[in-house]
């Protein structure tokens, strides 16, 4: 058994105490807040031995402290070296000796490893929101006092449960097999004190005789009504024949065993959530009117989409609320205009009537809307702008706020002036500097009202989502955001620190449901090596600006913390990128495989009869137009066409672009299709590595290689994909998914659609992160349709999302797939419905809410889909939007 610490005057001894299976070369250590537990540093902590206990692997140590200790700590799986590898979930435990203690006694503590999934019933979204049990319940000393005098045969027990769930006014006892705990009898059981945290405890002494003891917690209502926890009956019992006795066991049972907790939602862009108020788009107080609705319907929470700054392009093309201009403002669109003062002058007040009408509208006008919300507010600013500037609110608001604030300002300053966001174009202020930013934002200059003007907004923004806020707790309704997996490359976060992005990359995703030629998103990769240095500071930041709002949020596009589709920044399309990080093919390992003409496999594959199959009698335009032959039949692109986004410009800008203008779009494909006809992707930073290309055997370059190099370049595609990145990329997420996880209390949830690793759900477990279920998506790669009712816990489920077509839609989209659904999922051999019938809608949203999963949650169209009366619209036009095009038009639902 492992030991730890010197003996000292009026000493007691600690023996902790752990069931836990580990792997080969792990094993478990306690680290802890004083310095007997290593002062947190892990490698000084106490290491535990395992032993068997019948079935159980028991991880067991001990360690000299003072009588009196007292001391935060946690349990940490480490490997041979006292590297750790993962450590429990959770707040850190805290360690208050029983009273009575005395020199020369061993206190035994028996410990529950601390589950990721009990671990979130702490966060603010059920701690603050849905269970406010404990709120006002008096602390009571954690010291309890024993009735009686101890004698040799007595073992105090103390009793430790969590009860996170509590209903409000219960209280907690223990009933067991012994008289003093009832006998079963729960009106004469053992009744547990609240100790904060929702932490309930209890001791009394018990003779060695009575063991072992069966027990159970219970809770009793206000109205003095008992319920027994679920699951077996709980024992102790203690080892008699040991030469050394402990005189005291805590138990710490971990939570209290519930039936699992579930809940439903309601998914809704914020520009959707429209009033007889607003300016032609939903705006944050709107909310309010939402948790209503949702509490008069049931529901326990409200999801919304991205909702910072995305005013980028000053055009339509901002409606993507993926795409920020800054991670941390609010964007202006959601103000409402007519909370920005109390004296609003009439003049002001008959503009903002003329807009509602103007702005009244089936489609948000995003451009309409923004500028006429920034003229009002203009004109409100004016009138006011010393007295909210010179106010203590204010004042607050741009202290905690500046190190964001003041470059956001500035930075909408210069987009104005120089009429880009592309801060390359902005001469001497292209490199953001502090020195610089003081001189922008400094009083006395002409355009410091402007940057007065932003703050002004933001902290108006602030006010009226903190009021929306507030009243959803309230209202124990929890408010989930979006936290977007990139940022705009012409954006303040890129401007301000360009070193955490690879700004000659893409982010995107490779094939999948979504889109079958990959996805190119435009935002530039994460230095995660540069984002280390500060413990991810960056990230850290954005986390705690969230929290402000949201006590839930929604990741998205988590596979990107394990692994990102990078794409050089010329591409176009999203399908010939590559995984980062990831383990490439070495120039040494192909060549041991016998692969050697590298430049055949990485280069456009373009043979005469190609062009012929692609162009038909077309292909001599083409090949005069956009390529050399560099050998009999062989050709090549030219240097102006050699990538995507050089073929777009050369296609509408060629003086021969008169020769295709009736089939621009089938050349584009046509030319891509060319540019993609490789196996292998040269690494553009070093000509030695290699990537496969993405379903490299549908192409006419792999279909001409002989079979040897086709085998081996199957193998290789196949442990490229799935076998060898499978550790590199947990480590990876291991790295940063701790870091937001830890920068809050919201409650996450992790959006996990796509091509995904095998690592993924494991460690998304392992961090107690929910996970995304569509139907239509299933995870099983062997189902058409998911089976909501073999759902585990662990995820949220729903019939659509915002990234596809709405329950309606999907049905109509496809005759051949709404039939097997009907035969598969419904169970019915008749011929389906046409259309998506409210019987239909039905049962389908009736599947979720009984799946296992903690959380459905609903789009609202899907909702609304439940009653005729909501659906003469076209099904096509509630979709929000097409992954497949990021300029897509982002249509409220």
């Amino acid at each position: 058994m492992a030991t730890s610490g010197k003996k000292h005057l009026n000493s007691v001894t600690l023996l902790f105490k752990l069931p836990y299976y580990t792997q080969w070369g792990q094993s478990l250590l306690i680290a802890g807040s004083e310095p007997a537990l290593g002062s947190w540093n892990v490698k000084q902590g106490v290491s535990l031995s395992p032993v068997h206990q019948d079935s159980e692997l028991i991880w067991c140590g001990s360690v000299s402290v003072v009588a009196g200790f007292t001391s935060e700590y946690k349990y940490y799986v480490v490997d041979d070296k006292k590297n750790v590898l993962r450590w429990e979930a959770g707040e850190k435990r805290k360690l208050v000796l029983p009273e009575g203690v005395k020199e020369g006694d061993v206190i035994e503590i028996r410990d529950w490893w601390q589950d990721a999934s009990e671990a979130l019933f702490f966060r603010s979204a059920f701690k603050n929101v849905i269970f406010n049990a404990t709120e006002g319940v008096k602390k009571e000393s954690q010291s309890v006092s024993l009735n009686k005098s101890l004698d040799p045969e007595d073992i105090v027990v103390q009793f430790v449960i969590s009860c996170p769930r509590l209903v409000s006014g219960s209280t907690v006892i223990v009933t067991g097999s012994n008289p003093q705990l009832g006998r079963w009898q729960t009106q004469d059981g053992l009744k547990l004190s609240y100790v904060g945290d929702s932490l309930w405890k209890a001791s009394c002494a018990l003779r060695k005789s009575e063991f072992p003891i069966k027990y159970k917690y219970c809770q009793i209502s206000q109205a003095g009504n008992s319920t027994l926890e679920l699951g077996p009956n709980r024992e102790v019992n203690v080892d008699l024949s040991s030469p050394k006795q402990s005189r005291y066991i805590v138990l710490s049972d971990g939570a209290l065993r519930d039936a699992p907790w579930r809940g439903a939602g309601v998914a809704v862009p914020m520009f959707s959530i429209r009033s007889d108020e607003d300016l032609g788009v939903g705006e944050f107080l709107d909310l309010k009117l939402l948790v209503d609705w949702a509490v008069n319907s049931g529901f326990h929470l409200v999801q919304l989409l991205p909702i910072n700054d995305t005013s980028v392009h000053g055009m339509w093309w901002d409606s993507y609320p993926y795409s920020s201009l800054s991670v941390f403002a609010l964007h202006p669109l959601y103000l409402r205009v007519q909370a920005l003062s109390d004296a609003i002058p009439v003049d002001v007040k008959e503009e903002i009537q003329q807009a509602k009408k103007q702005l009244d509208k089936k489609d948000v006008d995003y451009e309409a809307a923004l500028s006429t919300k920034l003229s009002i507010a203009r004109k409100i600013f004016n009138l006011e702008k010393e007295k909210v500037l010179n106010s203590s609110s204010f004042k607050q608001f741009l202290s905690e706020n500046e190190e964001w604030l003041k470059p956001y300002a500035a930075f909408c300053f210069l987009r104005d002036f120089f009429e880009t966001s592309d801060h390359s174009q902005w001469g001497r202020f292209s490199q953001f500097s502090k020195d610089k930013l003081d001189k922008l934002i400094c009083e006395g200059t002409l355009h410091h009202d402007i940057i007065r003007f932003h703050y002004y907004v933001q902290y108006h923004l602030y006010i009226q989502l903190s009021e929306a806020a507030t009243y959803a707790r309230k209202k124990n309704v929890i408010l989930k955001g979006d936290l977007p997996i990139g940022v705009d490359r012409n954006s303040v976060d890129t401007w301000v620190y360009p070193t955490l992005f690879r700004m000659n990359t893409a982010t995107g995703a490779p094939p999948d449901y979504f889109d079958k030629n990959g996805q190119n998103w435009g935002f530039p990769t994460y230095n995660w090596e540069e984002m280390s240095k500060d413990n991810y500071g960056w990230w850290r930041a954005r986390l705690t600006q969230m929290a402000k709002y949201f006590t839930a949020y929604r990741i998205d596009h988590i596979l990107g913390f394990f692994r990102i589709w990078e794409l050089p920044d010329h591409a176009a399309t999203g399908l010939v990128g590559k995984f980062r990080p990831s383990i490439p093919l070495s120039q040494e390992e192909l060549l041991s495989e016998g692969l050697w003409d590298f430049n055949r496999m990485s280069q456009p594959y373009i043979r005469q009869e190609i062009l012929e199959e692609k162009f038909g009698s077309f292909w001599t335009v083409i090949a005069a137009n956009f390529l050399n032959e560099y050998q009999k039949q062989c050709y090549e692109f030219k240097e102006d066409c050699n990538t995507e986004k050089k073929i777009i410009v050369k296609i509408k800008t060629s003086a021969e672009k008169s020769l295709w203008v009736e089939k621009e779009d089938n050349i584009r494909r046509g030319l891509f299709d060319l540019l993609q006809n490789i196996v292998l992707i040269r690494d553009p930073e070093d000509s030695t590595k290699f990537y496969p290309r993405f379903n490299l055997e549908d192409t006419s370059s792999f279909r001409d290689l002989d079979e040897h190099s086709k085998n081996i370049l199957r193998r290789l595609y196949y442990n490229y994909y799935f076998v060898r990145q499978e550790n590199l990329w947990r480590q990876n997420a291991l790295k940063t998914l701790p870091v937001l996880l830890n920068s809050s209390d919201m409650l996450a949830c992790g959006e996990d659609l796509g091509l995904i690793p095998a690592c993924v759900h494991p460690v998304m477990q392992e961090l107690g992160l929910i996970g995304l279920r569509i139907q239509r998506m299933p995870s099983e790669p062997n189902l058409e349709f998911g089976i909501p009712s073999q759902y585990s816990y662990m995820t949220v489920c729903a019939p659509s999302c915002h990234d596809c077509s709405t329950l309606r839609a999907w049905w109509e989209e496809d005759e051949g797939r709404r039939s097997r659904f009907y035969k598969t999922v419904v169970g019915s051999d008749e011929e389906p419905p046409s259309r998506c019938t409210p019987e239909v809608v039905h049962f389908i949203v009736q599947q979720h809410f009984d799946a296992p999963s903690m959380w459905a949650i609903f789009p609202l169209q899907d909702l609304l889909a439940l009653k005729d009366k909501y659906t003469t619209r076209p099904a096509p036009e509630e979709t929000i939007n097409d992954p497949t095009n990021p300029k897509h038009y982002w249509s409220p639902c």
